[in-house]
């Protein structure tokens, strides 16, 4: 479902967590955060075609969690370490908004409880 009013930011957290949903790519850009790998390197650790995992980097790449660079015959993958922190700055959005929600239904319940007699506190 594609929801209207969603802006480049939301769009931008949307591919970063689409490429961090598959196990292949999260092991890809583990391998990439040790130093860069050409694509053909990383290839060679996977049991599918070459051309399978060009489509993973391109997907990881979208997202900004990986760069690619040309070097003669070959495309060099790196890690930017700045997209992690994106995605952790997209978690704890989402957790306070989570954190204040709950702090809410507690504050009403409670003022809820006091109102009927039942809170004997």
């Amino acid at each position: 479902m594609v929801v209207d009013g969603i802006d480049e930011a939301d769009r931008a957290v949307g591919r970063l967590f689409h490429a961090l949903a598959d196990a292949t790519r999260r092991d890809m850009l583990r391998r990439c955060v040790r130093g860069e790998l050409s694509v053909s390197r990383l290839a060679a650790a996977y049991p599918m075609s070459f051309a399978a995992v060009q489509k993973h980097v391109t997907v990881l790449e979208r997202a900004g969690l990986v760069t690619k660079e040309r070097r003669g015959r070959e495309q060099l993958v790196r890690t930017d370490p700045d997209a992690v922190a994106r995605a952790r700055q997209a978690l704890d959005a989402l957790e306070s908004a989570w954190r204040a929600r709950v702090d809410r239904m507690t504050g009403l319940l409670s003022e809820e409880g006091g109102k009927d007699g039942s809170d004997t506190g």
